[in-house]
């Protein structure tokens, strides 16, 4: 049925209540949203989840969409519900069991510079929100006005952060580049 309707056409249609457009704009993004949630969490069954209520939140909250990129909305969407999700299972987990770490994620290696590189090391210097911000305009690709929502900060704060994260990682990458003192003086022999 949605094969030749676009995006903004089908979220019309769900905010009337269609749920056979629910059901195209689902076939039309679920792949690359489930792929994607799963690049930044390992696991399958919280994905899933966080899959199913994204097409519930899209479900109750077509009507607010304001006409933009569906795509961008949707993963805004589904970006949110992911970290609902594991702030949950966070709280779960510290119930459970005190100071569980989560293995970081393919992304976080990445941004690490393959783990031990210089952009690492500089990432590591710069504090959590700074690389928050950097990992959502950045690696996510991800506008001011979707990083704010997914940051649950205000889009001035996201540009701040943004301008400050450069900044920052900028003179961490000085640091490490310039030779320490006993390199200047010929080696450490």
């Amino acid at each position: 049925m949605g094969a030749d309707r676009d995006d903004r056409a089908l979220l019309r249609a769900v905010a009337r209540g269609d749920a056979d457009a629910l059901a195209a704009l689902y076939d039309r993004h679920a792949g690359w949203l489930h792929a994607r949630l799963s690049r930044r969490c390992d696991d399958p069954e919280t994905v899933r989840e966080v899959l199913q209520d994204t097409f519930l939140a899209v479900w109750r909250s077509a009507g607010a969409h304001q006409g933009g990129e569906a795509g961008g909305w949707l993963w805004t969407i589904a970006a949110r519900r992911l970290v609902d999700a594991r702030r949950a299972l966070a709280r779960a987990d510290r119930v459970e069991t005190p100071e569980a770490q989560a293995a970081p994620s393919a992304e976080d290696h990445v941004l690490a510079g393959l783990q031990y590189g210089d952009v690492g090391t500089a990432l590591d210097r710069i504090s959590p929100e700074l690389r928050d911000v950097l990992r959502a305009t950045v690696v996510d690709g991800l506008t001011t006005r979707e990083a704010a929502r997914l940051l649950g900060i205000p889009e001035g704060t996201v540009k701040t952060r943004a301008l400050r994260a450069r900044r920052e990682l900028r003179s961490a990458l000085a640091a490490l580049a310039a030779p320490g003192p006993l390199e200047s003086l010929g080696g450490t022999s």
